[in-house]
């Protein structure tokens, strides 16, 4: 699956908060902190920019989906 380029980090953040059980903890500069606790604690930091890197997403969805247990096209699936 080829992962989007105009992601913004805005709306990765938004889209794990509703759907994934993310919550938005803190922001430090222009990262954003969240947590979730299913199944395990877990906390990641977002960059709040206006289009994420390909590799900047493809950690962050790589990150979430081993600790959920799911395909990173999962959570991108509704995005």
């Amino acid at each position: 699956m080829k992962l989007p380029r105009d992601l913004s980090g805005d709306d990765l953040v938004r889209h794990l908060c509703k759907l994934w059980g993310y919550r938005r903890i803190h922001q430090v500069g222009s990262h954003v902190i969240l947590q979730t606790q299913h199944p395990t604690p877990h906390r990641i930091a977002v960059p709040a920019h206006t289009a994420l890197r390909v590799g900047t997403l493809n950690a962050i969805l790589s990150d979430i989906a081993a600790h959920k247990q799911v395909a990173k096209e999962d959570i991108l699936k509704d995005i």
